[in-house]
């Protein structure tokens, strides 16, 4: 695991901007604190920091050249099947000169071109630079685990693993106001769209080809994932559901037991939750006293799961710690997590993702996770609020007709009745929609209307319409009025997975130095899984109902038949109290609203109004997408 960075100049203005790529990388630190490397030649610049996991000797850093050193290589991830891929390679006559993964993806290159990317099973970002064609080579990984955005102009194409590393290369520093329209709406940015003009991310499975020549940029995709599947006679969709499972465990087996190739300490993040339990229960198999680390809530027992995570780590026998936080404990580490965002992201639940990665960094080096099972089996409330709506019935019918009532009630996350009041509504609007609306509302924090009326004048009038109605189009269009509940899935994959969930969990693991492994997203299994018919994931009264059938037997039998609970950040209260004094005289102050002219003075004083009112609704959420925002802007474009 690492960061890498680097510049391509198109033109002689271009090289000046060269020399930066020193402080490009040392920006990246965190995502490798072991070692760092610059290559610079002609017109090219690449850094890399390195996280080392595979072959931890000093010949395995990077940039690393092949032994003709026309090829150039700096590379993020971990490829799960490298001692395979080199076995193949050496039978073709291939040398290798250390015992890296890294090798094995330059020597694949080399040896087959773009076509090795179909060979690698594992999690990646990567450049390789050919000198004889003078064009470089930019891939990411199929589901997008790692990051890897770029920018580009008239003099340069610059990527990065994160924003930070294309910042010191004086890149042009402008908002995209149509990319912020959304943000206001989900709190994260969705797709590939950055919250600057000219900076995008690579999409998940597709590759870029920078001809430095031509200064031309070529797109490629070399992987979709696979849905609606192909019908044939080896489909899983004809498999009977007892098939189906026995065929999950197999593969999901494997998945795991690659993950766990490591020259140094690895444990697992153990919720209590199926997810991270089944990862767990695999993983034991393979390796004995493997260390597991879970958080407790203190302040909030409701949401404290430790009980659960003690039971399979004693089922299990695993070296397991319980890290047992007080809301004090989030609220520290607070400023730390904002801090190190280089881009607005307001998932609250990133806090204690930080400070479990921080605390687990201090036992091991690796970590795996559960992330993914609830994007490709249907973990998420509004997986069954969606199954349901299609299910119709006398409930659903009911719960809409009193659509008026729940809008007026108090509507809260931060109490039962209040959290309640605010599904009912929230599934009484939805029930009404197309199934392309409705997932866009279910998505949402905030409709189209209410992120507009939040924006300036001034805003309002660079926002693009016809691009965000062509962003929003692409993003809906994997959802037809006649498919089932996989079309939620894909689109789900394709959207939230990486640039919510996946986006958080690669940010706060790296802001300390921790790799963490997703054995659910192996290719393998999201093709598996995209084969399963709706009712092999979800009916009336279960959801992920083969991830559950097919480990019932192994997991202890309290993790079944109960809610998923997740977490809510007390944002509500920190908001009101020790956070009231930057909403009120710094960051949403009304003479620095005014003075951006960002957002519309009267709409942030109705929301302030709102947050400290008897009915604050998704207020602070609200309020902390804006916080979010405000400290970016303060800290990158002031």
């Amino acid at each position: 695991m690492c960061g890498i960075a680097g510049m391509i100049a198109f033109d002689e203005v271009g090289t000046t901007f060269l020399p930066y790529i020193s402080e490009a990388t040392k920006a990246l630190e965190r995502r490798g604190p072991d070692s760092m490397g610059i290559f610079q030649e002609g017109n090219i610049a690449l850094g890399h920091r390195r996280l080392s996991i595979i072959d931890t000797s000093e010949r395995s850093n990077q940039p690393m050249q092949d032994e003709s050193k026309r090829y150039t290589i700096v590379f993020n991830g971990e490829i799960y099947n490298y001692l395979e891929l080199r076995h193949i390679l050496e039978r073709e006559g291939v040398p290798f000169q250390t015992e890296s993964d890294t090798e094995v993806v330059l020597k694949a290159f080399i040896f087959h071109g773009a076509e090795f990317l179909k060979l690698l099973n594992g999690f990646f970002a990567l450049a390789i630079y050919d000198k004889e064609t003078q064009s470089t080579f930019i891939a990411r990984d199929r589901i997008g685990i790692k990051p890897l955005c770029f920018y580009q102009d008239e003099h340069r194409f610059v990527f990065g693993s994160e924003m930070k590393a294309l910042y010191p290369f004086k890149i042009q520093k402008e908002i995209d106001y149509t990319t912020l329209y959304q943000y206001l709406q989900f709190n994260y940015i969705a797709k590939d769209s950055s919250i600057l003009q000219n900076v995008q991310k690579v999409t998940p499975g597709t590759y870029l080809v920078i001809n430095h020549r031509e200064k031309t940029v070529q797109r490629e995709s070399y992987y979709t994932i696979p849905y609606p599947p192909v019908t044939n006679t080896l489909n899983t969709v004809t498999h009977t559901y007892y098939q189906q499972k026995k065929k999950l465990r197999e593969i999901l087996e494997y998945s795991v037991k690659n993950r766990l190739v490591s020259d140094v300490p690895l444990g697992a993040f153990l919720s209590g939750g199926i997810d991270s339990s089944v990862i767990v229960a695999l993983a034991s198999k393979h390796k004995k006293n493997l260390k597991t680390f879970s958080i407790g809530y203190q302040d909030n027992p409701y949401f404290d799961e430790t009980e659960y995570a003690n039971l399979v780590a004693k089922k299990f026998r695993t070296d397991h710690t319980v890290f047992s936080l007080t809301n004090n404990d989030l609220f520290e580490e607070l400023h730390n997590v904002l801090d190190y965002l280089d881009e607005p992201f307001a998932d609250s639940s990133a806090i204690p993702v930080y400070i479990l990665s921080k605390k687990t960094r201090q036992e091991v080096k690796v970590a795996l996770s559960g992330d993914g099972a609830d994007e490709l089996f249907t973990g998420y409330h509004k997986h069954m609020a969606e199954f349901k709506v299609r299910q119709g019935g006398g409930i659903n019918k009911t719960i809409t007709a009193f659509h008026h009532l729940w809008s007026i009630l108090p509507k809260s996350r931060s109490n039962a009745f209040g959290n309640t009041v605010r599904q009912l509504h929230k599934f009484s609007e939805g029930s009404r929609l197309s199934k392309q609306d409705r997932y866009w509302l279910w998505c949402s924090f905030a409709n189209e209307k209410q992120a507009n009326r939040l924006l300036s004048n001034h805003s309002r009038q660079k926002i693009s319409q016809d691009l965000y109605q062509d962003r929003k189009s692409e993003i809906l269009s994997t959802i037809s009025e006649g498919g089932d509940m996989n079309e939620i899935l894909h689109t789900d994959m394709l959207m939230v997975l990486p640039n919510d969930m996946l986006q958080k969990v690669d940010s706060m693991s790296m802001a300390n130095s921790l790799e963490v492994r997703v054995p659910f997203l192996s290719h393998n299994v999201v093709n598996f899984a995209f084969t399963l018919q709706e009712e092999s994931k979800i009916t009336s009264d279960i959801k992920k109902r083969i991830l559950q059938g097919a480990f019932r037997e192994i997991l202890p039998s309290e993790l079944y038949d109960r809610p998923k609970r997740g977490f809510e950040v007390p944002l509500l209260q920190w908001l009101r109290s020790d956070l009231k004094s930057l909403i009120q005289d710094d960051l949403l102050n009304d003479d620095f609203i005014k003075d951006q002219d960002i957002f519309k003075l009267k709409e942030i004083q109705k929301l302030k109004k709102q947050l400290f009112s008897m009915n604050p609704g998704d207020s602070h959420a609200r309020i902390w997408g804006l916080i979010v925002f405000q400290w970016w802007f303060k800290k990158y474009m002031n």
